[in-house]
């Protein structure tokens, strides 16, 4: 087998956690609030109906799915067969329809170039050896002109102290260990991963919480948690 872009101990740790991949009260509590969100950018910047999406890194299928209900045809990939295996589990709980794949994107663009008009890469980045090389990935998945989305985590002392100390250890919002801030990626360089690989970047977008109210949101601040919608060059 080819060398993959993954990190084993990445990869078990979501592993080890997948069956509670549905549960909006465990660990991946966030995930569940931050969706709406995501799903509703990505739907108001690309138009998901009747669209043809692949989710790369879609662990357990929370954006797959909400996609797919929106009218997408949807095809998710991911490199841990437990993830998978609870978001196939849950497709005849919510009547979805959604084609999971056990991948990589690096060989899943190999085998399906140009092939979706939109690509989403969610919460992933910041956790497999070569982010580049994802990008580069997801950029020949789409088709010319097709869209792609990323969010990921800025790389600076706000992040480090909001992102690892305050959500993993002060919070309790995720498992510690979670998240090595070495792997955090900076916009400027997610930027130029995007404009090496021939995509576009359209927005630039922060997520921020508020520990008061609990809740997520959209905006300008893009110092800890960030989007970027990009196109590829026709």
């Amino acid at each position: 087998m080819t060398k993959t872009n993954a990190d084993p101990i990445e990869l078990q740790k979501f592993s080890d956690l997948a069956h509670r991949w549905w549960d909006p009260a465990s660990e991946f509590k966030p995930l569940h609030e931050i969706n709406p969100l995501r799903l509703g950018w990505i739907d108001r910047c690309a138009g998901l109906s009747g669209k043809r999406v692949v989710d790369v890194g879609c662990g357990g299928g929370i954006l797959a799915e909400s996609m797919a209900s929106l009218g997408a045809s949807v095809c998710g990939i991911d490199l841990s067969e437990k993830a998978l295996g609870v978001a196939r589990l849950h497709l005849f709980e919510s009547g979805q329809k959604v084609d999971y794949s056990l991948t990589s994107a690096e060989q899943f663009a190999a085998e399906q170039p140009a092939s979706f008009d939109i690509v989403t890469c969610m919460e992933m980045l910041e956790h497999v050896p070569d982010p580049a090389s994802t990008v580069s990935a997801c950029a020949r998945l789409v088709r010319p002109g097709g869209d792609v989305f990323f969010s990921t985590i800025n790389r600076n002392v706000k992040a480090y102290l909001l992102a690892v100390l305050g959500a993993e250890y002060v919070l309790n919002l995720l498992p510690r260990g979670t998240h090595e801030y070495a792997k955090f990626i900076k916009p400027s360089e997610l930027s130029r991963y995007c404009r090496s690989s021939g995509l576009d970047t359209i927005e630039l977008l922060g997520m921020s919480y508020n520990p008061l109210t609990k809740t997520y949101s959209l905006g300008q601040n893009t110092d800890v948690n960030y989007l970027v919608h990009a196109k590829r060059l026709a």
